[in-house]
């Protein structure tokens, strides 16, 4: 290991800006772990010229000084001007996402523009003038009643990072403007994230304004990069919770500070990363939905279906979930068609919503606000089929059918022709397409293990 560690110093010392570009190299190899944290480069004056995260520090930064990234249009200046590179390692992914948007707003590294595209950076953006603040990706973040992080360099990653957090903090992510002195809202019905113990259901009152503050400056320490105070100071809260006998306040408070301990084995960034589509708030594809769809309120869950199959061989279905416009990635489920020989769309479309709604009634789980299946008024039909089979009343289902994107819609005789720019369709064809790709993923997974001997 000391060999190692020492590699550099058996170089004679750099005078050309090449030579200073091969020992950065070599310190990379020898010197930067494999583990999370951000990498600097600096020019010859010692000025951070890019910061950048890193999963493992020595794969991603060491990937600078090959071949490829000198000849690379998007790096090639960066490249040339790198004389030094230096590292923070960080306790997870999401901590070096964290970490390197507090850099970048304190050091203002030149390449960290000019390795982009002229889009304005994502934000993190909590509102502080509500009962019970929410959490927002914005590009364009207000100027006065929030809080704001960043900026980051991916809104994908941010989206990422957030459902990783919210496992922990379970803030919400809604646009309800919730009065918490207003009695109704304790009939509000929760969406799907209360259920699965993403978000403690300030919609309802399931928790006071004052908890879900302390929740929300919870998040806010850890966001600037506090996590052991912040450990040190739950762990005090908690002891003193199961001490006064508030026992379901200090298991919510054991329960936090384990997966807040597990972050670095659950903050992997690959299994929440979101795919980066809207230019736009996703908000306006939703506000278009409910009026071309002509809904009461615009809708929060929103399920898609496709099928994937290849000459009948290995028929498989997919299920994606968006919350609010944006995937919703543990909401995804992959299903093997199991009643249905050879190729028929159709039945196999109607056994898979027969499975998927037959257990969500039987589990008294909620229903999505709309369901979007790829197809025409054919697979439409067939799914309606499926619900009066179940005898239960369908959530509002349409279908997108792909030649000349029209959409279907149940107990509508002609089907809806919107302008290739609205933001209605441009949200259903994101649904339509992430479901195809998830269905044709799984395709390719079955076929590989059935090619390999292994299924």
């Amino acid at each position: 290991m000391d060999d190692q560690s020492d590699a550099t110093h058996d170089l004679p010392e750099p005078k050309t800006q090449a030579e200073f570009f091969l020992r950065a190299g070599e310190k990379v190899r020898s010197k930067f772990p494999n583990t999370p944290g951000v990498y600097l480069f600096q020019d010859q004056s010692g000025r951070v010229l890019y910061v950048g995260k890193a999963k493992n520090l020595r794969a991603r930064a060491g990937s600078y000084f090959l071949k490829a990234a000198a000849e690379d249009q998007r790096t090639r200046k960066l490249v040339q001007a790198v004389y030094d590179v230096d590292f923070m390692d960080a306790e997870s992914e999401v901590d070096a996402l964290l970490m390197e948007a507090r850099l970048i707003k304190d050091i203002l590294p030149p390449f960290n523009k000019e390795l982009r595209d002229d889009k304005t950076f994502p934000y993190l953006q909590i509102t502080t003038h509500e009962d019970f603040p929410r959490i927002e990706v914005t590009r364009e973040p207000r100027s006065s009643g929030v809080k704001l992080y960043g900026p980051f360099t991916s809104a994908g990653s941010l989206n990422g990072a957030i459902q990783v957090l919210q496992r922990v903090f379970q803030f919400r992510t809604c646009s309800l403007d919730i009065d918490a002195e207003d009695e109704r809202w304790r009939w509000f019905r929760p969406c799907l994230l209360a259920s699965i113990k993403q978000c403690t259901a300030p919609c309802s009152l399931r928790i006071s304004k004052e908890e879900y503050r302390k929740d929300i400056g919870r998040l806010k320490k850890f966001l600037e990069g506090k996590r052991k105070p912040l450990l040190k100071e739950m762990k005090k809260e908690m002891q003193e919770a199961a001490s006064a006998r508030r026992f379901e306040q200090a298991a919510r408070l054991r329960d936090e500070i384990a997966m807040l301990e597990s972050l670095n084995e659950r903050g992997d960034l690959d299994k929440n990363v979101q795919p980066e589509v809207f230019y736009i708030d996703p908000q306006k594809g939703l506000k278009g939905l409910q009026k071309v769809l002509k809904l009461k309120v615009a809708p929060r869950t929103i399920e898609g279906m496709d099928i994937a199959h290849l000459g009948g061989d290995e028929t498989v279905a997919s299920l994606v979930q968006f919350i609010d416009g944006m995937p919703f990635k543990p909401g995804y489920r992959r299903y093997r068609i199991r009643e249905v020989e050879g190729i028929d769309d159709y039945a196999s479309m109607q056994e898979i919503v027969t499975r998927r709604f037959a257990k969500l009634r039987d589990d008294t789980e909620m229903f999505p606000d709309l369901l979007l299946i790829d197809g025409g008024k054919g697979q439409l039909n067939s799914v309606l089929k499926a619900f009066d089979s179940l005898g239960i009343e369908p959530p509002r289902v349409i279908s997108l059918a792909k030649k000349e994107e029209l959409i279907f819609v149940a107990g509508r005789g002609e089907p809806l022709r919107l302008t290739r720019h609205s933001f209605a369709l441009r949200l259903l064809q994101y649904i339509r397409d992430e479901a195809h790709r998830f269905a044709q993923h799984y395709h390719h997974l079955l076929r590989k293990k059935k090619t390999l001997g292994e299924g």
